[in-house]
């Protein structure tokens, strides 16, 4: 096939595109932005565009399909033309489930933890030797690519999401895989991460559960309230139901071990989400007919490589942690994951908050109280993030300080004042946790923990 991609410099699009070519299709692509480490990925596989831009003349009847991103607008000048020869538009999620449409097809859902299960999953496989296709969101350690597409494999892993397809298809992605077996990690609505209500939120994934090929299998979150009730209303559908729940557990030494009856497994990652995460991934092994056994030696030595409570650096019985800071529940279940599994070390957690959300009273608000757990709370607001120049750092922080109402609260503004504080930090009998913002500045956090390690 002759396929064409509009906005091929996107994360999953510049991959899909390269996995097509590797299989002999005809890939051309263009965009007005291609950034690394698309733009190295493009050229070292010949499908980097010449120049930079849309160009409708590239649109043309010899081309059998075009692949439209979400960074192309609906009055895209390539789009419009597309359109005008009737040439077939997919979104890259409608595009895989037809390229898939004979696999069994495993789509993880979830508000939280899609990406680290599908890591689980991936890494168990991988370690037994069974081959397989994926689209994951995040690059994973083992994995060179975000998509894998195969004619050959029979089973494809797909990372699900409630967004958008595409500019001309607001269908949310995952309805459009269409999965023998479906995971949801729990649903959780939070109205500052989010332009939709609550109860249309909380459809998209009873549509979901809707989209699972009769007789299929959905895998659920017990554990997860909202989720739960999600699954009571649509009990009409003719699928399998599969719960799990938080496993039992202990923590000795540092090291956690999940309970198999008598047998203890020591990990190599801790706190409860990724425990749940890990009885969930064991569920979709399970029906995918991985042994019991088999999956709990594989996941011994299974690392966090998407920045989940991601081990940094040590030094002298002292630890540093990062995680992405999604939102208050993820930042109050981590600072309770170090100091679950550290009882006897201090903590200190530094929150990156982006300032123009800072500046939002509703975004700000669902953080009050949220560092309690912690030993120190430090929020960190990068004036040099900012350009609009309405925004003032400055009357951020009383507000700040009275939303988190932390006994040892400290509100750093630049890099250069976070690097001394850390510095002048007496660190013996502390852990560092920080948790870095979605949309964050280029920290250096490897070099942050070692101003930390200075000063005993």
């Amino acid at each position: 096939m002759h396929i064409h991609f509009i906005a091929i410099g996107g994360a999953v699009m510049h991959n899909l595109a390269i996995s097509l070519a590797e299989q002999g299709h005809q890939v051309s692509g263009s965009d007005d932005q291609i950034v690394e480490p698309s733009k190295s990925r493009l050229k070292k596989a010949g499908l980097l565009p010449a120049k930079v831009g849309w160009f409708p003349e590239q649109i043309t009847e010899d081309i059998d399909a075009v692949i439209l991103g979400m960074h192309a607008e609906v009055d895209n000048p390539e789009l419009l033309k597309a359109q005008e020869l009737h040439i077939k538009i997919y979104s890259f999620p409608e595009f895989i489930y037809e390229q898939s449409v004979n696999k069994t097809r495993v789509v993880i859902a979830g508000t939280y933890g899609k990406t680290t299960i599908m890591s689980m999953i991936m890494h168990v496989l991988k370690k037994l030797g069974k081959d397989f296709d994926y689209l994951v969101g995040a690059q994973l350690e083992g994995f060179d690519s975000l998509v894998k597409l195969t004619t050959h494999n029979k089973i494809i892993l797909l990372e699900g999401d409630e967004y958008y397809a595409s500019p001309i298809d607001h269908q949310s992605k995952f309805h459009l895989f269409h999965p023998n077996i479906a995971l949801i990690s729990g649903v959780d609505w939070n109205e500052s991460r989010t332009d939709i209500s609550r109860d249309d939120y909380f459809q998209q994934f009873e549509t979901f559960v809707d989209t699972i090929v009769k007789k299929g299998t959905l895998i659920y979150n017990k554990d997860n309230t909202y989720l739960r009730t999600i699954v009571e209303e649509t009990s009409d559908c003719k699928i399998n139901r599969h719960g799990y729940r938080l496993p039992e557990y202990s923590i000795n030494k540092g090291v956690t071990y999940l309970h198999l009856g008598e047998e203890r497994i020591p990990l190599q990652v801790f706190g409860k989400l990724n425990l749940s995460n890990i009885a969930g991934a064991y569920t979709v092994c399970e029906w995918l007919g991985v042994k019991r056994t088999d999956f709990y030696n594989a996941i011994r030595d299974f690392k966090s490589s998407i920045r989940y409570l991601e081990f940094v650096a040590s030094d002298n019985e002292r630890v540093v942690y990062q995680d992405f800071n999604y939102s208050s529940y993820k930042l109050q279940t981590s600072i309770h994951a170090v100091k679950e599994q550290f009882p006897n070390q201090g903590l200190v957690t530094i929150i990156e908050l982006n300032p123009y959300e800072a500046a939002d009273g509703n975004f700000l608000g669902q953080y009050r109280s949220s560092m309690d757990e912690s030993d120190y709370a430090i929020v960190f607001v990068n004036k040099d993030a900012i350009k609009d120049k309405n925004i003032l750092i400055s009357n951020l922080e009383t507000e700040i300080k009275q939303v988190f109402n932390h006994k040892n609260f400290t509100f750093l503004k630049d890099v250069i004042s976070l690097e001394n504080y850390l510095e002048s930090f007496k660190s013996l009998g502390f852990n560092m946790l920080f948790m870095v913002s979605p949309n964050h500045s280029s920290v250096n956090i490897v070099g942050f923990a070692d101003k930390f390690f200075k000063n005993y």
